[in-house]
């Protein structure tokens, strides 16, 4: 495998670990606003009702970024398939300029 693909791979995963890590923050808050229903004053009541909107404006953010995460994904492996030589050229211009750049003087 080639350290594009490595690369892409590993931005796959880290994307797909924080959107589910997200999504277990905001079933944990979730769990916590449920437990701590009752019995609340009414400065805790008012703070669970923004933290509620929060986690609801929360799943909504996390379910976006999943969305154009996979959508980018998708059209950069798609991009990369269909144009294989100009992607390896592109990557070995890339790599040249920085080999140049970092052996200056």
């Amino acid at each position: 495998m080639n350290t594009e693909t490595t690369n892409m791979t590993e931005d796959r995963d880290l994307k797909e670990r924080l959107v589910k890590d997200l999504n277990e923050v905001v079933t944990d808050a979730e769990d916590l606003l449920k437990a701590t229903k009752e019995g609340l004053s009414e400065k805790a009541a008012e703070a669970r009702e923004k933290l509620l909107t929060t986690v609801e404006h929360a799943k909504r953010t996390c379910s976006d970024i999943e969305g154009k995460a996979r959508y980018t994904i998708e059209s950069t492996d798609k991009a990369i398939r269909e144009n294989p030589y100009r992607t390896i050229g592109f990557a070995f211009g890339i790599g040249l300029l920085i080999g140049i750049l970092v052996n200056r003087k």
